[in-house]
């Protein structure tokens, strides 16, 4: 566990492997991945069986760790494992690369190395909740548009379409909000290796200009580790 981290209820038997070196437990952290990388993956497991769908959320104030909420086609068959308020599992994916052996000191020394993949992800488990409410669905559009369109030099409004059009698409959808239960955070990102093989991994990405992101975390923990 980093410092400062906040507890985190998790879901005890079925949570996912994730070894101690690379569990990110900080509320505020596994928040600004979510918020960042809002294309989630939301597996139910109904009377259907196991569906899975990638759906755009947003976060929101609520609870001990917070609310999610999204909408979904209101013919996406998803809905009726949804109706059916079990727990479900929304997986949002953050930076990630492939990391060659090759970036490794310890390769000239005794080559015992091997490929591997780093990767930042959350995951968070939650009993949904079934809005079919045109100005819900509206206040949550126009709050995950906004966000998006937010850094544009003319952003888009939804307000911009005509009126008639937009109430026509809010028909054609259905809300869900997913208070979180449980939410869990790992952070893959070399610390298991030694000191210069790390630094070996962000010379690497530096010298081909891959994964900014991941460059940035691997800093961010590096001065972590340091303080």
């Amino acid at each position: 566990m980093r410092k400062n981290a906040l507890p985190i209820r998790t879901a005890k038997g079925n949570e996912m492997h994730c070894p101690h070196l690379f569990r990110e437990e900080r509320l505020d952290v596994l928040h600004r991945l979510i918020t960042a990388h809002p294309l989630g993956t939301l597996i139910t497991a109904g009377s259907m069986g196991l569906m899975a769908n990638l759906i755009p959320f947003s976060l929101h104030e609520g609870g001990d760790h917070g609310i999610l909420r999204a909408h979904l086609a209101r013919g996406n068959r998803q809905l009726d494992a949804l109706r059916e308020e079990r727990e479900v599992l929304a997986v949002f994916q953050g930076d990630q690369c492939y990391v060659t052996p090759s970036w490794y000191p310890s390769k000239a020394e005794h080559g015992k190395v091997v490929p591997t993949w780093n990767f930042t992800m959350v995951q968070v488990r939650g009993k949904p909740a079934i809005m079919d409410d045109a100005p819900w669905a509206r206040a949550q559009v126009e709050e995950l548009t906004n966000h998006q369109e937010a850094k544009r030099a003319h952003p888009w409004r939804v307000s911009d379409a005509p009126e008639e059009f937009v109430a026509a698409q809010l028909k054609a959808i259905v809300g869900i909000e997913i208070p979180i239960l449980a939410i869990e955070g790992k952070w893959k990102i070399s610390q298991n290796r030694a000191p210069l093989d790390r630094q070996g991994v962000v010379d690497g990405l530096r010298g081909e200009s891959a994964c900014p992101g991941m460059l940035a975390a691997m800093d961010v923990e590096r001065g972590a580790v340091t303080e």
